[in-house]
């Protein structure tokens, strides 16, 4: 895929880093990593739980007065990830140790993490002056200082569609030069590898050869990132070549993807419903400010949480979304939940109907916004009507979600709503928050 100078990046990307990993499973530990690793084809971190990236990419080179407020935002939003785009100074303007930390401690700040990616290899053989994977490791060992010590927070993406529709035969022999020198200098992070082809990888070339690739790393701790713009435009294509890893027990990611581009449009929808169908991770392309043409791929309007795209409602908040299906690291110390919640449930019952005053209690240290309370009713009851709070029912199952003065629980904070409804009432025994389970008061 070409792309024009200013923001390549943000044609090229929309990286969904999806990951072979159930949710919740815990393993036995494998090689002696402190951080991230690969078990059984599954990506797990430094508690031995599983992990899926749900998450989007920040363009952190072009736009890094905005990665503060852009990492809150995503993670009040539900992410558990996000994708750094950083510039080797190749092409772009070179993000040095310094500032590679800073970003790193702003993703732990927003217990999120962290896959840094070099951005100036996108496309080499066919983009002129793009940087070699070579030069993308003399880029890793230089910022060495700011990664050593992060494996249980970071990712190392070595570099952004290493190959365009040209040379791309080298891609094979120049990754596995590539892990070679980084385990060497000492580097025990998880290595992320984008495909080549513009990350699309349609000559198969990744896929043929992954599995020489992941042998050649003596760690075994090496995850491969697809990018799904227009040559997956079918389910059938995205089933297939992410269950051809699946099938081999080999750890994949989608590396980008959008809800169109310029060279066909992708089915974003059969992205997200395999990913979560194979436990696979996904990042999507971008949270905003992109240029070029695609403007189009930006999730939220000019930065602004308050102004999500078509695009950033459906990644979010959509069916098999980052919001449903999102888990926070179990590094970050809950158990793998972002955020901790109790649900007080006061039934004022009259025989043949109910009211309902419901408290949703947030105790974990972020804020949750657009939040979503389920639970069950027992059979006969139907809500009627409700006051601070949109509930809908199907069959027994409720969901409430806040209007707009009700949308965000402070962190340590309440919102309450209440309910009217038929029959005879009882307090649910159960109550799950974005998929989370709450305690009750």
């Amino acid at each position: 895929m070409n792309r024009t100078p200013f923001f390549q990046a943000a044609a090229l990307l929309a990286a969904a880093a999806t990951i072979t990993a159930l949710p919740g499973a815990a393993h036995a530990a494998g090689p002696a990593t402190p951080g991230f690793r690969v078990v059984d084809g599954r990506l797990v971190d430094a508690t031995g739980q599983d992990f899926v990236l749900r998450g989007v990419n920040h363009a952190h080179t072009w736009y890094a007065d905005r990665t503060e407020r852009a990492l809150s935002d995503v993670k009040a939003l539900g992410a558990n990830s996000v994708r750094v785009v950083l510039g080797t100074g190749t092409r772009w303007t070179k993000n040095d140790a310094a500032d590679v930390a800073d970003v790193v401690a702003r993703c732990k700040a927003n217990r999120l993490i962290c896959v840094l990616e070099a951005h100036d290899t996108t496309g080499y053989g066919e983009q002129g002056g793009a940087a070699s994977l070579s030069e993308a490791v003399d880029y890793w060992l230089e910022v060495a200082s700011a990664l050593k010590g992060q494996e249980k927070y970071v990712i190392v993406n070595l570099g952004n569609e290493p190959y365009g529709n040209s040379g791309y035969a080298a891609w094979t022999q120049d990754t596995k030069n590539a892990i070679g020198r980084l385990r060497a200098a000492g580097l025990d992070h998880t290595l992320m590898v984008d495909a080549p082809n513009w990350g699309q990888d349609w000559s198969h070339t990744m896929r043929d050869n992954a599995p020489a690739v992941f042998a050649s790393d003596p760690d075994r701790n090496t995850v491969f990132s697809v990018h799904m713009y227009g040559v997956y435009d079918t389910a059938a294509e995205v089933e297939e070549y992410l269950g051809s890893f699946v099938d081999r027990g080999l750890p994949v990611v989608v590396g980008e993807f959008g809800h169109d581009h310029s060279d066909g449009d992708p089915d974003e929808d059969a992205v997200m419903a395999t990913a979560r169908r194979l436990g696979l991770g996904y990042l999507g392309w971008s949270w905003s400010g992109n240029g070029g043409g695609v403007e189009y791929l930006d999730l939220a309007e000019g930065f602004d949480a308050s102004r999500l795209t078509a695009w950033g409602e459906r990644l979010f908040n959509g069916p098999d979304g980052i919001r449903p299906t999102s888990r926070e690291a179990g590094v970050y110390g809950d158990g793998g939940h972002g955020n901790g919640c109790s649900v007080a449930y006061r039934l004022h019952s009259w025989g043949t109907g109910f009211n309902a005053d419901v408290t949703v209690r947030n105790t974990g240290a972020l804020p949750l916004k657009g939040w979503k309370l389920e639970f069950a009713l027992p059979d006969g009851n139907t809500v009627n009507s409700s006051w601070n709070a949109v509930v809908t029912q199907d069959g027994r199952q409720v969901r409430a979600t806040g209007r707009p003065w009700t949308e965000v629980v402070p962190a340590g904070g309440a919102v309450s709503f209440g309910l009217n409804a038929t029959g005879p009432g009882a307090v649910p025994t159960a109550f799950s928050l974005d998929g989370v389970a709450c305690a009750k008061e």
